[in-house]
């Protein structure tokens, strides 16, 4: 997620919709940004003859306000996180799927389905998952001495930690530290979340969800909150990174495809979901973005130093110490800005 400002501006760029085609023989792809690597594009193309429009976007708060601008979008499958999952399906935006139409979806581990945001698995499929940690580079800090949020508010990390620039992100962690749940609406336990936040600032050295990558190799931070698909891809080329799951909780995030309501090419779209469903094909996305799959078919083809890897996939003692995104509704999200602004500014 961006700030409000930059959400306003992504916004405010991307309310023209690119050029769709009527023909049968095409499907429009709306999906995070560099999700789906191009050569499972061509290969879609090649075996089905159907052409793959693809456009994306790096914020659920820029496609979910595209298409609630333009009634008909002409977007045929896209890809919410699942508390905009959540969110579309009770607004009536998502189709109901067909899983005669889905043969792959045996693929899906079991997991990720029937979660609270989409409770019987009707409207979504989940795809790439993640979950927000604790970051630290061992040549700085000891490993043994950070296995909780709380650990943070320590004074030895003066000016040291870097925190994602994203406020559901950021008060997750905040409600965390209080004993709430992430997704906490109480307009009293999120001001007391800000409260805790405002304490911790001296602490805070940067926000930053660009460049993180870039930020842990080069060490530029050295202690932190982080993705865990991030900190893998920069372990790759920095080993002394180590990702904490905080014992007193965590986000998990989960990236869905679903179908649009109103997509004028549905039957291409659950050809398109139906392919990206493929042990196959979900594997080589995910060895390709570095991030965890949701289909556990790919994942046990992947090779050992992959499937087991902690800093991607956790053990089920581990999961359970996480909580799934729902949707908060506007009024908490409102809440969150006009906080996270006052946090920003020093208020």
């Amino acid at each position: 997620m961006k700030t409000l400002i930059q959400r306003f501006l992504a916004i405010a760029t991307s309310l023209c919709a690119p050029v769709l085609f009527a023909a049968n023989d095409v499907i429009n792809v709306y999906t995070w940004s560099q999700e789906i690597p191009s050569f499972v594009i061509q290969q879609f193309e090649k075996e089905t003859g159907i052409k793959v429009n693809y456009s994306s976007f790096d914020s659920n708060e820029v496609m979910y306000n595209k298409l609630r601008a333009t009634k008909n979008a002409g977007y045929d499958l896209v890809e919410p996180s699942s508390y905009y999952v959540d969110r579309m399906r009770h607004q009536g935006m998502l189709e109901k799927l067909d899983r005669t139409k889905l043969n792959n979806f045996k693929n899906l581990d079991p997991v990720f389905l029937n979660q609270e945001y989409d409770p019987q698995s009707e409207f979504s499929v989940p795809f790439i998952w993640g979950i927000t940690g604790i970051f630290l580079n061992k040549d700085y800090f000891a490993a043994s001495g950070i296995d909780s949020w709380n650990n943070l508010v320590d004074k030895k990390y003066l000016n040291q930690l870097m925190f994602l620039d994203d406020s559901r992100e950021v008060f997750s962690m905040a409600l965390i530290m209080l004993g709430y749940s992430i997704n906490d609406t109480n307009p009293e336990h999120i001001r007391q979340a800000y409260k805790k936040l405002k304490s911790l600032m001296p602490n805070v050295k940067l926000f930053n969800s660009d460049a993180i990558i870039s930020f842990l190799i080069d060490e530029d931070a050295t202690v932190g909150m982080a993705w865990n698909g991030d900190l893998f891809k920069a372990k790759l080329e920095n080993s002394k990174l180590h990702f904490v799951y905080p014992k007193d909780g965590f986000e998990i995030w989960v990236d869905n495809f679903a179908i649009l309501k109103n997509a004028p090419h549905k039957e291409n779209a659950y050809k398109f979901l139906d392919f990206l469903m493929r042990a196959e094909i979900a594997k080589a996305v995910s060895m390709n973005i570095n991030y965890a799959t949701a289909n556990l078919a790919a994942k046990n083809m992947m090779p050992a130093e992959i499937r087991n890897n902690p800093a991607l996939y956790p053990s089920a003692d581990v999961l359970r110490h996480g909580e799934f995104e729902k949707d908060i509704g506007d009024q908490t999200y409102m809440l969150f800005e006009k906080y996270w602004e006052q946090l920003k500014i020093g208020g």
